[in-house]
């Protein structure tokens, strides 16, 4: 879909807010349907067939009314093989592999065995996606590393600090965890999804990260109420175009300092034009047990508070949170806006919008060719993205995804919400992707991550090389594999360069979901 948008289609879709429900999806695709069609464009006619294949139970055959839609969405096996030495500290060193949900991976054999479910009745619907994760023992930091990573987070390596989820430090067990990744029930109202349990959130128009939410981490459990469909506000609208909002709120786990915070989220995006979208989204850390109450009153004061913060009020019982604000946006350009779409994903720490204070925010950029001239199958994709902004508090990771009471700052069991470039980083990703047909293609991607020294001792540096195969072996049946070689470096763990490889193969199947036709 998001190849179909910068194409010059699905002119209703926000681009900053995903993942989207079946049904908003479809209404997408019914609204550029006739435009496909009657266009040349077999590409987007292609795309076009297989989408509305999949979503081809949410319309009902003429003359009848939507029932129920129900039924196993997915099952899945991905085996993956690691060799060589690998990082899994999204909150210091680096991430061999990123935006996982946080399962766990280490060196040699590893696994994930999983189904989908999705059932919808009336307003009603449910999901859930479960699945076993398996992976190996393995060595991980020594004690001296663990208390040298955890006294630069201000935080004391000792008990309750100690073992922490955002240092592996060694020996790791083997793990063999059944995990709920995904499952939530909701109704629909007035074109809100009201929801409990766990739930996708990316909020960011980019692909290789999300500056606020992302999948790098375990999804939390959350109360959410989400504006699936774009909104037309009388006279706002008239100048902002329609509008798109989401609210969630839960707990974040693997934190000791303070123990049990709470979290929150609130984002806006407007659609002014077909091709420009803009969005702002905040996202505030607070509670925790011995700093200050979960109270009404404590999440009023962070929700609507927009002043700075004095130190008497941050280490008190009032202290609003630890506040990270979000501004995006992606636009189709000018003269090509069937083939180039830019976007920018910003966040800054304590300031009311990135715009308000550039120079202290981060940023993620990026570029999607989504075809080329006597190439439309060919696409191009490049993003590069830092959080070492060029000020003085931006030094020993203690700014952006850092704070100074919520010390494990934006995790969740033990991984980064955000970006995956973590704390005061900087690189990029870049792909090259050749569509095979609608669901099929091949895919060529680099990364690149550099730490500076100023906050790990001599740095780290990581290289990336993937390849990746996505195809349909039957319409049901889909084969996904891939091989990436990665070469590292993170003296104060292991002194020169580290290599790993991984061989990774994962099938995937799509039975049809079922329906009852009143």
């Amino acid at each position: 879909m998001t190849r179909l948008y910068s194409m010059g289609y699905l002119d209703t879709m926000f681009l900053g807010m995903r993942p989207w429900t079946r049904q908003s999806a479809l209404h997408m695709l019914l609204q550029s349907k006739d435009k496909i069609v009657n266009s040349n464009d077999e590409q987007a006619q292609e795309l076009l067939a297989k989408l509305l294949d999949e979503l081809s139970t949410e319309v009902p055959p003429s003359g009848a009314q939507r029932g129920a839609v129900y039924g196993l969405q997915s099952a899945y096996t991905r085996v993956m093989g690691i060799g060589g030495s690998t990082l899994q500290d999204s909150f210091h060193l680096g991430q061999t592999l990123n935006n996982d949900y946080g399962r766990p991976y280490e060196p040699g054999f590893n696994n994930i065995t999983g189904f989908s479910t999705a059932n919808e009745w009336g307003r009603f619907s449910l999901y859930l996606r479960g699945e076993y994760q398996h992976a190996p023992s393995a060595t991980g930091y020594p004690l001296a590393l663990a208390q040298q990573l955890s006294l630069g987070d201000e935080i004391l390596y000792t008990p309750p600090n100690a073992p922490q989820a955002t240092i592996p430090e060694g020996p790791i067990s083997s793990q063999n965890p059944f995990r709920i990744v995904e499952g939530s029930l909701s109704f629909h109202l007035l074109g809100h999804e009201i929801s409990g349990g766990k739930s996708d959130a990316w909020l960011g128009p980019a692909q290789g990260g999300a500056m606020a939410w992302s999948n790098n981490a375990e999804n939390i459990y959350s109360f959410r109420v989400d504006r699936v469909e774009p909104l037309h506000i009388p006279l706002i609208s008239d100048v902002l175009g329609p509008v798109r909002y989401d609210f969630f709120y839960g707990s974040l786990k693997g934190h000791t300092s303070p123990n049990h915070p709470y979290v929150h989220s609130e984002m806006f995006s407007f659609r002014p034009m077909r091709d420009f979208e803009f969005g702002f989204q905040r996202t505030i850390i607070f509670g925790g047990a011995g700093h200050e109450p979960v109270t009404l009153h404590t999440f009023l004061h962070g929700f609507f508070n927009t002043s700075d913060t004095t130190a008497a009020v941050k280490y008190s019982r009032t202290d609003p949170g630890a506040r990270f604000s979000d501004f995006n946006f992606s636009y189709r350009l000018p003269f090509v806006r069937r083939y180039a779409t830019l976007y920018v994903d910003s966040i800054s720490h304590d300031d009311v919008t990135p715009i308000s204070a550039p120079r202290r925010a981060a940023y993620r950029t990026g570029l999607y060719i989504s075809q080329f001239p006597g190439m439309p199958r060919l696409s191009f994709r490049a993003e590069a993205v830092t959080t070492d902004p060029g000020v003085s508090r931006s030094n020993q990771g203690m700014f952006n995804y850092w704070e100074v009471v919520q010390n494990q700052g934006y995790t969740n069991k033990g991984f980064i919400m955000g970006d995956w470039i973590g704390r005061e980083a900087k690189g990029g990703q870049a792909w090259l992707t050749y569509q095979l047909s609608g669901n099929e293609w091949v895919q060529l991607e680099y990364l690149n991550k550099k730490t500076p020294k100023d906050f790990i001792a001599d740095g780290t540096t990581q290289n990336q090389f993937k390849i990746s195969v996505l195809k349909r072996i039957t319409p049901d049946f889909e084969l996904n594999s891939w091989y990436q070689y990665e070469g590292w470096k993170a003296p104060i763990y292991k002194p020169g360069l580290q290599k790993n490889s991984i061989v990774a193969v994962q099938l995937t199947w799509f039975p049809k979901l079922q329906t009852y036709l009143k």
